[in-house]
């Protein structure tokens, strides 16, 4: 949907809805602080209020969808959650003060932990039930890296925080294998399903 006809539908600059960006899997969910900025941006980007916006997003989105209070991870920002500011101080200053808001807040939440190993811990692996419903990643890559690593064919990229569904595949648009019969509809497919679940 184009930029002017997303405000024409909402009734309101499209700027000043706060929305997210999750990529979700069968086996993963992610949600993005910042997306498609610098990594010099994406560092600035982490800041209390937007790190507790994303996880009121996140918390109000899944929670529609899970019928419950989802269980969401917060990934540090810096190699081992900051090692209590010897890595960094985002965690200390911006990141856990926003989690602990988040809690008095209602939020099932908890972090930062350790981005290396939190993705670990919310996925899906079989009849393994995960320790937690989504991640809540600082950036781009930290996020969809994961993701992407277990499928980029099943993935699924959702827009939260807006009043209606839009859901996509993972992938581009693949104009490069356009009308060779080589194209890989399952993302699509995903893309669907997730959509008529968030309905």
């Amino acid at each position: 949907m184009l930029q002017a006809e997303a405000a024409n539908y909402l009734g309101q600059e499209i700027s000043q809805v706060p929305v997210r960006m999750m990529l979700a899997s069968p086996e993963l969910r992610t949600v993005l602080v910042s997306i498609h900025v610098s990594l010099a941006d994406a560092i600035g980007a982490v800041t209390q209020a937007r790190v507790l916006q994303t996880i009121q997003i996140t918390h109000e989105s899944l929670g529609r969808v899970l019928g419950r209070s989802p269980r969401i991870a917060v990934a540090g920002l810096n190699p081992h959650a900051g090692e209590g500011g010897l890595f960094g101080q985002e965690e200390i200053q911006a990141i856990a003060p926003a989690v602990q808001q988040a809690r008095e807040l209602g939020c099932t939440v908890s972090g930062p932990w350790a981005p290396d190993t939190v993705f670990m811990r919310a996925r899906k692996n079989g009849d393994q039930t995960p320790e937690f419903d989504v991640v809540v990643a600082m950036y781009h890559d930290q996020g969809l890296i994961p993701v992407k690593y277990l499928g980029v064919a099943e993935g699924v990229n959702v827009t939260l925080g807006l009043p209606l569904v839009r859901t996509s595949p993972d992938h581009g648009t693949a104009f490069d294998i356009a009308g060779k019969s080589r194209a890989d509809a399952s993302s699509l497919l995903q893309a669907i399903r997730m959509a008529r679940a968030l309905i």
